[in-house]
This record gives structure tokens, C-alpha cells and sequence, in this order.
């Protein structure tokens, strides 16, 4: 049962095989017993989760469900949940019990869906490893001394492990994209603005976008067919009508037109990835797709325009964790002043501080010209290198990350070496074009990932592109020995 799909559990529940309590009831049990090894939830929330899946019961049977009703999930703690502790996976907000639900888990909720618990996560969102967390490192099911990647490394770990059918990601810089990679899980990033960002706490508000990480993507659009929308409540929304993403999976791939950029293959990526992703991209032109290659000329410079750009967004948005209104208080303040610099001295980590410094000094008078400004140009010249590309093909693959995961505090203590593992996801977020990794194989038997980047708003394509080859191949049937 736990190696079922989504669409596989709606047709059960459906077919009254089991009934929404049951299956959450055994999600819950799984949880319990084997979490301890990964480390992948927060917050487990059972009593919620069995009112919810009585309530979908109760639809189910009247016969109004939703296709995702009684469906179990795991939701990042990034996501405000009304009345459940929302962390971010930081000390700031270890003691935070949010008051109100995120438009993602609202609409969730409206669907019908299951909230098992809230997963791990690199705190605030920042990280590739998911070892930020104040609450420990979360452990990669495939083997345990990996890291499942970050910063959504919870949610991979947790679909990995097979503690939950999918969960919710959010990408910033590669963070749903490189855990569904180092995981063998389907992870997909949608357009900027295609997923609301209401009650999502924010890291780089430019940037961040929610999304699915799921066993394939058939699970993944049904998924998003319940995420995207417009949102009032968000002006970065977009008002762009939504398809149904399950529509078009079945549609082939000849002549379908995919860019391969010469930058993303020469240098910097291990030997055996390489072979696994030239052999996928070698099944895709066996189905009848045509291979050209591009140019993506300022990808290189990527990684230090993100690297200026979230950190600085980043410094503004983590201002509002001062210790007076919500969060951790340092204890005895002796005045206004040092309540400020002790809370947030002492309820932030390592990582979260050296990204407001860096970001901070970015922004400081007599810098934001030099790095800044200049870093806000280098994305445009990024976003142009995507555009013209376009205009050639239809789809851009190329590796998800240069390297399979890696052990846990081998680069805990070199910044610069972490942030290169996003070095092929990045450019996508600052475009704010559409990506997605795909389990594309085994190198020293550790998964993958083939990276997908689409046009603005042509998920549905990526999700048809994704879906045709997992119809010819096996790879995201692979399960971690349990």
C-alpha cells in the first residue's frame, strides 16, 4: 500500500477498498515507527489528521470528492497552519502556533486532503542539505550518513521513506528540485507567481515558489491542479487561467524540440551523473524528440547574482523577527537594544545569520550599486539567455545537481562548496521560469536527477514530457531498502 501513488489511492478510495481513516491511520503508524531513523517530520498532528480523513469519508461516500479528498500529505513547516506550530525550522519560531491557514493549505483543505504533520527543513529555507535545522539534520532513506538535500529535504525524505504518498516543497534556488533529485522523487517548481505565497513565511520574495514533490508526475499535476490559482491575497499572483495538468500527459513526444546547454556540460559535473543524464536524453530522442544544442551564456554567473540578490531579500524580509511581537525572546533583556541583538543572536542560526549580513551589507549605502543593482542586471541578462532559447526549443534538460547526495557534514563547514550544489537550479528561479527534476537513474547507487525547465506558465508541457518518459522507464519506481 505505501508504494502506491496518488492516483493509485484515489481509485481505492473511490472504490471504497479502503476508506480515507484507514489509510491515514496507517501513514500515522508508519510515521511513528520509522521517523526516528529520518528525522523527516516536525510536528506529526494525528488527532487532526483522522478528523480531517473522516470528514473526506463523509464526502466520499455523498459522492461530492475531490480527486485529492482523503488523500494523505506531509506539508513543509514553511506553511502557515492554523492552530499547528509553523517553525520554519528555526528556534525564532520554535514556539509559534500560526493563527491562520497559508492559501496552499487552505486549498488543500478545501480539496479534502490529509495533513499528516509539517516536515523538516533547512532553516528558513536556506540550504542545500537540510543539516540547518534547529531541529537536526534529516537523513536521505536511500542511506542514512547522505543528506536528502534541502532546503524541502523533510518532505523528500518523508515521500522517500514512504511516510506519506507526497508532500509540498518550496524552491527558492533549486530546494524542491535537488532533494527530489538526491531522493528519486518527482519535484517540480512551478512558474513564479503560479502558486500563491500567502502564509508561506518568506526567505526571498522574488524568488520562492511552492511546489509538489511527489512518486511521478501524474501525482504531480494532480497535485497542482489543487495549488495553482490566483490569489487576492497575493500580489505576485498571477491571474493566468489554470489548466487541468493531468489533461495533456498522454500526448507523445515526436518532434518535440529539446535544448541541451553546452554550459551545463562542461565542466563541474561528476563522471557517473553525466553518463545517467547522457542516457536519458538519449530514451528521449529514441521516442522522437529532436536534440539541439543552446546556449545559456550567463548561466556561470548564476550562483553570485543569487547569492546577492536572496540574501539581500532575505535581510528585509527576516527583520520582523525581533523578539517583540512573535517568537523567541531572549530571556532578561536589559533594555529595548539588547532584546533585539540577544533574540535574534540566539533564535537564529549560523546559516540564516551570515545570509542577513551578506545581504544587509549589499543593500548599505555605497554598495547597493556595486552588488545589488548590478546583481538585479545579471538576472535580466539570465531571464534573456532563457528567452531566446525559447525560441528554438520546447523544453531545456540537463543535470538537476553536479554530484549524487553527499554525507552529511562533509560541507557544513565550506559555504561556498554547498552553494555550487545548486549551481544548475538556480538560474531557473531567477528567471521565475517553471523546472522540475525527474528520477533518471543510479550513480554509486545513489538516485539521479534529470532537470526539465519549460517556458513561463508551461508546466503542463514539462508535466507531459516528465510523464511520457516515466511511461518508458522505472527509475521513480525505485524504492529505498527499508
Amino acid at each position: 500500500m505505501f508504494q502506491k501513488t496518488i492516483a493509485e489511492l484515489i481509485i481505492e478510495l473511490q472504490n471504497k477498498s479502503i476508506s480515507s481513516v484507514e489509510l491515514t491511520q496507517a501513514y500515522l503508524n508508519r510515521i511513528q515507527k520509522n521517523d526516528q531513523i529520518y528525522n523527516s517530520f516536525i510536528t506529526v498532528t494525528p488527532d487532526l489528521a483522522l478528523e480531517q480523513a473522516e470528514r473526506a469519508d463523509k464526502r466520499l461516500a455523498a459522492g461530492n470528492a475531490e480527486p485529492l479528498t482523503g488523500i494523505p500529505l506531509a506539508q513543509k513547516d514553511i506553511f502557515c497552519t492554523n492552530g499547528v506550530k509553523t517553525s520554519s525550522g528555526s528556534k525564532m519560531l520554535d514556539n509559534f502556533i500560526a493563527p491562520y491557514d497559508a492559501t496552499v493549505i487552505d486549498k488543500f483543505n478545501q480539496a479534502g486532503a490529509v495533513m499528516l504533520g509539517k516536515t523538516n527543513m533547512d532553516e528558513f529555507a536556506m540550504g542545500s542539505s537540510n543539516e540547518t535545522s534547529f531541529y537536526g539534520p534529516v537523513k536521505n532513506p536511500w542511506n542514512t550518513n547522505t543528506v536528502p538535500g534541502g532546503s524541502s529535504g523533510g518532505s523528500a525524505a518523508a515521500v522517500a521513506a514512504q511516510l506519506a504518498p507526497a508532500a509540498t516543497g518550496t524552491d527558492t534556488g533549486g530546494s524542491i528540485r535537488q532533494p527530489a533529485a538526491l531522493c528519486n522523487l518527482t519535484g517540480l517548481k512551478p512558474t513564479y507567481g503560479r502558486v500563491s505565497r500567502y502564509g508561506m513565511i518568506a526567505f526571498a520574495s522574488s524568488l520562492d515558489q511552492a511546489g509538489p514533490m511527489t512518486k511521478t508526475a501524474e501525482d504531480a499535476a494532480i497535485m497542482l491542479n489543487a495549488m495553482a490559482g490566483f490569489d487576492p491575497k497575493d500580489s505576485t499572483c498571477s491571474n493566468k487561467n489554470v489548466p487541468d495538468y493531468t489533461a495533456d500527459l498522454n500526448k507523445n513526444l515526436k518532434g518535440l524540440k529539446i535544448g541541451l546547454p553546452k554550459e551545463f556540460f562542461e565542466k563541474g559535473m561528476d563522471e557517473s551523473v553525466a553518463k545517467v543524464i547522457e542516457d536519458a536524453i538519449d530514451t528521449y530522442k529514441k521516442a522522437g524528440a529532436e536534440l539541439v544544442e543552446i546556449s545559456l551564456p550567463n548561466s556561470g554567473l548564476s550562483v553570485p547574482s543569487y547569492y546577492v540578490v536572496a540574501p539581500a531579500e532575505a535581510s528585509s524580509n527576516l527583520s520582523r523577527f525581533d523578539g517583540v511581537r512573535y517568537g523567541y525572546r531572549c530571556e532578561n533583556p536589559v533594555d529595548l537594544e539588547d532584546m533585539y541583538k540577544r533574540s535574534r543572536g540566539e533564535g537564529f542560526g549560523e546559516e540564516v545569520k551570515r545570509r542577513i549580513m551578506i545581504g544587509t551589507y549589499a543593500l548599505s549605502v555605497g554598495f547597493y550599486d556595486a552588488y545589488y543593482l548590478k546583481a538585479q542586471k545579471v538576472r535580466r541578462l539570465i531571464s534573456e539567455d532563457f528567452k531566446k532559447a525559447f525560441e528554438k526549443v520546447d523544453v531545456i534538460m540537463g543535470p538537476t545537481t553536479p554530484t549524487t547526495a553527499f554525507n552529511i557534514g562533509e560541507k557544513s563547514n565550506d559555504p561556498v562548496t554547498m552553494y555550487l550544489s545548486d549551481i544548475y537550479t538556480i538560474a531557473v528561479n531567477l528567471a521565475g521560469l517553471p523546472g522540475m527534476s525527474i528520477p533518471a537513474g543510479f550513480a554509486n547507487n545513489m538516485p539521479v536527477g534529470l532537470q526539465l525547465i519549460g517556458n513561463y506558465f508551461e508546466e503542463s508541457r514539462l508535466l507531459n514530457v516528465a510523464h511520457q518518459y516515466q511511461q518508458i522507464t522505472d527509475w521513480h519506481k525505485q524504492t529505498p531498502a527499508m
